[in-house]
């Protein structure tokens, strides 16, 4: 399990990697949706945009460099679990629109919009339960190991 375990790690930290950096230089683009305060938090998306790819790169970091798994895999979750708290309030709110989350990227690589988002999602749902997944198996083994 330790060998997924550092697998699981290195690869969220390259995903976060690569989608930090998308989003910190979609924050510094011109899309006019960027301008636009966010329904949510009232911060214009673009800055917005660029603070979650700060957090992501700080998180990227924390995954391919530190010696602590466990700290590693807390903030995946916790970072994972704030991105679905942040796109289920938009769903709930009744905002059906792409995320533009990878923004000016997306267009210089000539991927649609609804690919982009479903991308997305599709990392959103692997960070979550890998995380998870994960950190369920150290609390049992543990549980299991005190008894």
């Amino acid at each position: 399990m330790k060998a997924f375990h550092r697998a699981f790690l290195v690869s969220a930290g390259v995903i976060l990697l690569i989608t930090g950096i998308a989003k910190m230089w979609s924050g510094f683009g011109s899309a006019r949706i960027l301008a636009v305060a966010d329904p949510l938090l009232g911060l214009q998306f673009g800055h917005l945009i660029f603070v979650a790819g700060a957090l992501e790169l700080v998180v990227a970091n924390v995954c391919l460099f530190s010696k602590s798994s466990q700290a590693a895999t807390i903030l995946v979750a916790w970072l994972a679990t704030n991105l679905l708290a942040y796109r289920l309030s938009f769903w709930l709110m009744g905002w059906h629109r792409q995320c533009s989350c990878l923004g000016n990227l997306t267009d210089a690589l000539h991927i649609p919009p609804q690919t982009a988002d479903t991308a997305m999602k599709i990392i959103l749902a692997y960070l979550l339960i890998g995380s998870y997944g994960i950190l369920f198996h150290l609390w049992w083994r543990k549980k299991e190991n005190a008894e």
